[in-house]
């Protein structure tokens, strides 16, 4: 909302906003990029329950990326990933896998694969349900048909299918005899096997599109519901009592007497001061 900020195009505060998704509320912070406007980030991570590290296809991982990184590494925070921009002029999606291992060590795990890229960029394959999603240009990605996955990827469809299967089976016993007994091994329990491991942080699940035509967003949403922590999913959070002084911990319990943490102030040109809490 800020001029500077429509002039260059960039995030330089923190903004909270909100949306509903399938009936579900997800609160949204969105975060500055830029290394000038690093303690907005540390701010924000410190009460969020989870994180979308949105990655450009061709840039991939930057030094203010292993920043904000470490910082969702200091409070645990769970995260996604989404490598953006990909009908860009050199896009590489497997190049932005391989730094976010490389770099990060984040164990990322594709649970989508692109179908083309930069301008023959046309949807993605769904590793969970070995199904094609192809965006339709006219709506501006606001439909998309679902189709069989194109024969040119069906050996790598399948290849990352099973490096995301291997990567589950370390973190889920049940999965884990599925896999060694060569059952087949349904949609929800791989949903269920990315939520425990993305919540642990044992992976990073990755995935894929173009925000700007709204290519792939829903499906994100969609991933969001299925893989972050809601609130009573976290552990007890550390604070500072204000009257003692002390350090506290206070766990996710509706019954519980209020607490809250201060993570943004602004003024507000119309009501004046306003403070947020988590």
């Amino acid at each position: 909302w800020m001029e500077q900020e429509q002039e260059r195009g960039i995030t330089i505060q923190s903004a909270a906003t909100h949306c509903i998704w399938k009936d579900h509320r997800i609160n949204i912070i969105d975060t500055p990029g830029h290394v000038d406007f690093t303690v907005e980030v540390e701010r924000s991570l410190r009460v969020l329950d989870g994180a979308v590290f949105v990655l450009d296809s061709v840039g991939a991982v930057q030094p203010q990326s292993e920043t904000v990184w470490r910082q969702a590494n200091k409070y645990e925070v769970p995260c996604m990933a989404f490598v953006n921009k990909m009908d860009k002029v050199g896009a590489d999606f497997y190049n932005v896998v391989n730094a976010l291992d490389e770099k990060l060590n984040a164990n990322p795990i594709p649970i989508q694969i692109p179908i083309g890229a930069e301008a023959e960029f046309q949807g993605v394959v769904d590793l969970i349900k070995m199904e094609a999603i192809i965006w339709d240009d006219e709506s501006l990605g606001a439909k998309y048909d679902v189709v069989d996955i194109p024969e040119d990827l069906k050996d790598k469809a399948a290849e990352y299918r099973q490096i995301m299967v291997e990567a589950l089976a370390d973190v889920d016993d049940s999965l884990m005899e599925k896999y060694l007994m060569e059952e087949e091994i349904s949609e929800e329990a791989i949903i269920s096997a990315l939520r425990t491991a993305t919540i642990s942080k044992a992976i990073t699940p990755v995935m894929l599109g173009t925000a700007l035509k709204n290519k792939g967003v829903k499906v994100l949403l969609d991933r969001v519901l299925d893989f972050m922590p809601n609130p009573l999913d976290i552990p007890p959070v550390k604070g500072i009592d204000p009257e003692t002084e002390e350090e506290v911990k206070k766990a996710p319990d509706v019954n519980a007497p209020f607490s809250a943490l201060a993570f943004k102030i602004m003024t507000d040109p119309y009501v004046g001061k306003l403070t947020f809490v988590r």
